[in-house]
C-alpha cells in the first residue's frame, strides 16, 4: 500500500465537516483511563518514510525465510514451488476487475474461472458439487459443521483428535456462539481412535482430517458407513491439498462434506494468508451449502455463459433464510489455485504428489535411523511425526540458530498437553533437496 499522508489542510477540512475544532475534541468521548499519559517508552518517535522502510527491512532480515533456508515446516501451511506463470496470469487486466460478482452477469471472466475452480474441486475431492470457495480451511470446517446441523437437525459434532488444533478451535468458538456441542477427542498421534463408537442419534457429524494433523493416512470408509447408519454426516478435512494427487478422494470413501485448505496450489505461505478454502458435498445437500455456486447456461442467442446460480447468504436472500453469511475468499487466491492446477493437469498433480511422498519417505528413513528418535507414523503423505529424546521446542530453536527450520513442535499448537512435548512435525515437499536434508540430519545428530 502506498504511503499517502494527510496534510494539515486535509485535517482541518475534515474536522470542520464534523464540527470539531481539534483532534482532541473529536475524541473527547474516550474515557480518560483509556488514554495513554505520554509516549510509549519502547516506541521510537515518528520518522520519515525512508527511515521507517529501513527499520522494517532490518526487522524482516531477522526472519529465517523458508525460501532461503532449509525448511521442513508444515502443520497446515506448506511451501511448494509456484510456477512464475501463475503470478503473471493472475495479474492480467482481464482478471484484475471486481473481486466479487455483485453484478455477476457482467463479470463473465470471474464467473468462468470460478466455474472452472468448482469443477476442479469436485474432481479432486470425488464429490458432486463444490461452491466458489471459502475464506480458508478452518472457517470452512466450521461452516461444514453448521451445514451438517441443518441437514440432520441435530446439534452434536464429534471432532477427531487428529484434527488440526486451529481448525478445532474455530469449530469450538463457533459452537459456543451458535449453540451446538463440539466434542473434541484427545490428540492422537497414531490415529487409533474409534470414532464410530461415539456416534449416536444426537450426532450431526463426525469431523476427521486426512492425512491427520500428525500425518497419518486413514481409510475412512468404515467410519462413513457407521455415520450413515446412525444418520450422521462424515466431514473430511484436508489441509494438504497436494495429497489428493495420490490418495483416495474422500468422496470415494463415503464423505458427505469435504473441506480443504487450497494454499498449497498457487498460493504462497504469505505469513498465514490470505488463503483459499475448498468446500464440496453431495448434490442432495446442495441447498444447505454455504457460500456461492456458479453455473453454466446459454444466453438469448444461445451463446455459452455463466451465472451466479446459488447464493444463500443474507446479501442475496432474506436473513432468516440464509444458510450462512460467509463470503467468498479473496477471489485472486481461487484464481491462482485454478491456474496452478490447470498448468499441472491430472498427470502433473499426480507426479507432484509422488515427488512429495518420495522425498518424505527418504527423510523419514534417515531420521528414523538416528539414535533415540522414533517416527510414529506407519502411513503418511508428505508430513510425519517424530518423537525426540528431548523437548522438541528446544531442538527446533537450536537448529534455527544454525539456519535450519527443522519443523513444528507439536507443543506449539497443543501447549496444554505435556504428552506432546517431545513430538516434532516434519513436512517435506518437492522443494526439499539434499542441501537441506543433509544439514537437518547433521544438525539433529549434534543437538540430540
Amino acid at each position: 500500500m502506498r504511503y499517502l499522508p494527510l496534510t494539515d489542510a486535509d485535517r482541518r477540512e475534515m474536522l470542520a465537516a464534523v464540527g470539531a475544532r481539534s483532534v482532541d475534541e473529536l475524541f473527547r468521548d474516550v474515557p480518560a483511563a483509556a488514554i495513554l499519559p505520554g509516549p510509549i517508552a519502547e516506541l521510537p518517535p515518528h520518522q520519515g518514510e525512508l527511515e521507517v522502510e529501513r527499520a522494517f527491512q532490518a526487522y524482516a532480515a531477522m526472519n529465517l525465510s523458508p525460501a532461503s533456508h532449509p525448511s521442513f515446516l508444515g502443520a497446515g501451511a506448506y511451501r511448494h514451488h509456484v510456477p512464475s506463470a501463475v503470478d503473471h496470469l493472475i495479474q492480467r487486466g482481464e482478471f484484475l476487475t471486481s473481486y466479487t460478482p455483485y453484478q455477476p452477469e457482467i463479470t463473465q471472466g470471474t464467473l468462468q474461472y470460478l466455474f472452472e475452480f468448482q469443477t476442479q474441486v469436485t474432481m479432486l475431492t470425488g464429490m458432486e458439487v463444490a461452491n466458489a470457495s471459502m475464506y480458508d480451511g478452518s472457517t470452512g470446517t466450521a461452516e461444514a459443521v453448521l451445514m451438517a446441523n441443518r441437514v440432520t437437525r441435530r446439534s452434536k459434532a464429534i471432532l477427531s483428535g487428529g484434527l488440526h488444533p486451529h481448525y478445532r478451535a474455530v469449530v469450538e468458538t463457533t459452537a459456543k456462539w451458535q449453540g451446538f456441542t463440539a466434542a473434541a477427542q484427545p490428540a492422537d498421534p497414531r490415529a487409533v481412535e474409534d470414532l464410530a463408537r461415539l456416534v449416536d442419534r444426537e450426532t450431526s457429524c463426525v469431523v476427521v482430517q486426512n492425512p491427520s494433523f500428525f500425518g497419518q493416512v486413514r481409510d475412512l470408509a468404515p467410519l462413513a458407513k457407521a455415520c450413515q447408519a446412525a444418520g450422521a454426516l462424515l466431514i473430511v478435512v484436508v489441509t494438504e491439498v497436494v495429497s489428493l494427487g495420490a490418495l483416495t478422494p474422500p468422496g470415494e470413501m463415503g464423505a458427505d462434506i469435504v473441506v480443504c485448505e487450497g494454499q498449497s496450489l498457487g498460493v504462497g505461505l504469505q505469513f498465514g494468508g490470505p488463503y483459499v478454502g475448498l468446500f464440496a458435498t453431495k448434490e442432495k445437500h446442495l441447498r444447505q451449502m454455504p457460500g456461492r455456486l456458479v453455473g453454466e447456461t446459454v444466453d438469448a442467442d444461445g451463446k455459452r455463459g455463466f451465472v451466479l446460480t446459488l447464493s444463500t447468504r443474507e446479501q442475496h436472500i432474506r436473513r432468516e433464510k440464509a444458510t450462512s453469511n460467509i463470503c467468498t475468499n479473496s477471489g485472486l487466491m481461487a484464481l491462482a489455485f485454478t491456474i496452478h492446477l490447470t498448468l499441472l493437469g491430472e498427470a502433473g498433480l499426480r507426479r507432484l504428489a509422488e515427488l512429495n511422498h518420495a522425498k518424505a519417505v527418504e527423510l523419514a528413513d534417515r531420521i528414523a535411523a538416528l539414535p533415540g528418535v522414533e517416527v510414529l507414523n506407519d502411513t503418511f503423505f508428505n508430513e510425519f511425526t517424530v518423537r525426540l529424546p528431548k523437548p522438541a521446542a528446544g531442538v527446533v530453536e537450536a537448529l534455527a540458530r544454525k539456519g535450519i527450520l527443522a519443523g513444528v513442535p507439536v507443543s506449539r499448537l497443543i501447549p496444554d498437553d505435556p504428552a506432546v512435548g517431545d513430538l516434532l512435525l516434519v513436512a517435506v515437499t518437492e522443494t526439499a533437496t539434499e542441501l537441506g536434508m543433509g544439514p537437518l540430519i547433521a544438525g539433529l545428530k549434534e543437538t540430540l
